[in-house]
């Protein structure tokens, strides 16, 4: 039986496109995990009232000024501090090896997602009065920016994370179904019928409805990705098989296409929804960096910490 092998497909825009921040890299959760590790560690301590944490033996280290404890508070302040370089980097005009937007983003959300856990070692896990407050603060800020960034990638952007219209949109589809074409050996007609997602119409009001039919088209995109993973491994064109290097660029292709497609359809909705969440967004996270700043500086007015 014939095996269709990959070609090699040039560079496009549409290539530059789908590579350009959509996902994030799994290593990017180690550090969470170290801090999941710590906690278990230290949950002998962290279970304990008050009162009898003064005589645990892990209360030098896990108190709040403890060593493990007032580290993890300086790195959540750097972090804090770290996450306004995004922002400035949105603004500014830098070159290609100073990274993309996309690419700042993703480092913007992997800092997010673990200051929520660097904070509550840094309190141990104990959440009252300002701190408490604080710390809610913190987590309503990381569970918006999970939000926003999931908005964020269902706008169709360039490399560069600028967002396309209408007709450059239309222009990537054609490139990539033609590079679907000669990654699979199918015919246009073929792969649009195969690309074609069925889905159910959410309907919950505007924009609520826009958002639920956005995760309903996610899990038809998947049911039909596994579907043609299933066809495609099994048989090719004219009985032919595919490679797996042909395979897997013919499933990213086809994710990408099958992606746009569903974007454009719910773009407007999108777009609307995105400027509701950043102007949402951002004051809820200057009031988190407020109490963070007031919590800094009333530690080092009182001199409770180990550094001096």
């Amino acid at each position: 039986m014939a095996t269709i092998q990959a070609p090699r497909v040039p560079s496009s825009r549409a290539g530059a496109a789908e590579r350009s921040g959509t996902s994030l890299n799994p290593l990017a959760m180690l550090p969470n995990l170290l801090l999941l590790a710590i906690t278990l560690a230290g949950l002998p301590y962290y279970v304990l009232a008050a009162a009898a944490r003064l005589r645990s033996p892990f209360h030098p280290w896990l108190k709040s000024s403890g060593y493990v404890g007032q580290t993890a508070g300086l790195v959540t302040f750097a972090g804090f501090l770290f996450m306004w370089l995004y922002p400035m980097r949105k603004r500014m005009r830098l070159p290609p090896r100073a990274g993309s937007v996309p690419q700042w983003l993703d480092v913007h959300i992997v800092v997010g997602l673990t200051l929520p856990l660097l904070g509550a070692l840094h309190a141990g896990w104990r959440f009252r009065g300002l701190i408490g407050l604080g710390y809610l603060a913190m987590l309503i800020v990381c569970l918006s920016g999970v939000i926003g960034r999931y908005l964020y990638v269902r706008i169709p952007r360039s490399r560069a994370g600028a967002e396309l219209d209408r007709e450059e949109v239309a222009a990537q589809r054609r490139q990539l179904l033609a590079d679907l074409t000669e990654a699979t050996g199918l015919t246009t007609e073929d792969l649009e019928q195969m690309l074609t997602v069925q889905t159910v119409r959410a309907s919950r009001g505007r924009l609520l409805g826009a958002l639920a039919q956005m995760v309903v088209d996610d899990f038809a995109r998947a049911r039909t990705l596994r579907a043609l993973r299933r066809r495609w491994k099994a048989r090719g064109p004219d009985g032919a098989t595919l490679d797996r290097t042909a395979l897997n660029r013919g499933l990213s292709l086809a994710r990408r296409e099958m992606a746009l497609s569903q974007q454009v359809r719910l773009l407007e909705a999108t777009q609307k929804m995105f400027r509701y969440w950043h102007a949402a967004h951002k004051p809820v996270a200057i009031a988190a960096f407020g109490a963070v700043t007031v919590h800094v500086i009333v530690v080092i007015a009182v001199g409770s910490t180990w550094l001096w």
